[in-house]
């Protein structure tokens, strides 16, 4: 008789336990997340051992941060889908809140499942997923894009000093004569900005007041910088050409002006920042009691960063 009054209160106390009674749980994850395969989004932590993590069929990061050109004549893309919103229904896409008796070290997305995964419990949960993404994208020459802004207008695109399709702000070669900008002694510092911008030809008899950076004629000897290319044009970088090694390429040496035209612009690498932030709203996981989740912002360069190259027409 004891002995079944013994069992009969240790069912109570299992049916107490789970009950469908909501337990509070706090959600403290860092607001950082991985992603890996088709898809998943993930979050971990080891104290205490806990994982969130997000499945999406039929979708990639790719498709997430795919872009396209704004129009068949411009150098300028656009975001595919910047903004999507997925049900998460328990089944096809979801959401797990799972504990460990200890984190595993690769939870998800490995090849072969690990084999001391420990888990304790698995909450599957439904609501509504909304994914985010923006992109900023500039030529990476060290110049801030707002002091790019030639005009002054507030219209980075509507500057293109040396008329070749690509706006300043996206051009690593602002002044198009084959020299990237970052090495044209721009000097930009944060307190002075531009103030310092070397200028080779300030001083010269045919001298001028515009910086080497957007100056297609550096040393003022009336032969374009581009085209002192006199020993090697086919690799279309004049700062490989020197007549005199004391004072440096011809196209900074006024005293040499021989002329070899160029026919043809280098390529332009464009880098690419993408910002893929998730949130979901009307959240469901039993035993937790939040209704809204901001699962963070995805941290991993393979993904949020990027470089895309120009060939632009010569002109």
């Amino acid at each position: 008789m004891r002995k079944f009054i013994y069992l009969f209160c240790v069912s109570l106390l299992i049916i107490g336990c789970n009950d469908g009674d909501v337990i509070t749980v706090e959600l403290d994850f860092e607001n950082t997340f991985q992603s890996c395969g088709e898809l998943v989004f993930y979050k971990t932590k080891t104290e205490p051992a806990e994982s969130l993590s997000i499945l999406i069929s039929n979708l990639t990061i790719d498709d997430i941060v795919e872009t396209r050109f704004v129009d068949t004549d411009s150098v300028l893309v656009e975001l595919f889908t910047p903004s999507r919103s997925i049900a998460l229904n328990g089944t096809t896409n979801r959401i797990n809140y799972r504990t460990y008796s200890s984190l595993p070290a690769n939870p998800f997305c490995s090849d072969v499942p690990a084999s001391d995964l420990n888990i304790i419990s698995d909450a599957v949960g439904t609501g509504d997923l909304l994914i985010t993404t923006t992109l900023t994208e500039d030529d990476n020459d060290g110049i801030p894009s707002d002091l790019e802004d030639i005009n002054g207008n507030g219209n980075y695109d509507d500057d293109d000093t040396d008329d070749d399709g690509v706006p300043n702000y996206l051009d690593d070669d602002d002044d198009g004569d084959n020299i990237k900008t970052i090495n044209e002694g721009h000097n930009y510092t944060e307190g002075n900005g531009l103030m310092n911008a070397q200028n080779t030809d300030a001083d010269f008899a045919n001298g001028d007041n515009i910086p080497d950076y957007l100056d297609n004629d550096d040393d003022g000897d009336g032969t374009p910088t581009r085209n002192e290319q006199n020993f090697s044009p086919e690799d279309h970088n004049p700062a490989n050409d020197i007549t005199n090694s004391a004072i440096g390429p011809d196209y900074l040496n006024p005293a040499v002006n021989d002329n070899t035209p160029e026919t043809e612009y280098r390529p332009h690498t464009i880098r690419q920042i993408f910002v893929v932030l998730a949130r979901v709203t009307n959240l469901a996981i039993p035993q937790l009691s939040q209704d809204v989740l901001d699962f963070g912002v995805l941290e991993d360069t393979s993904v949020t960063t990027d470089t895309r190259n120009v060939k632009t027409i010569f002109n």
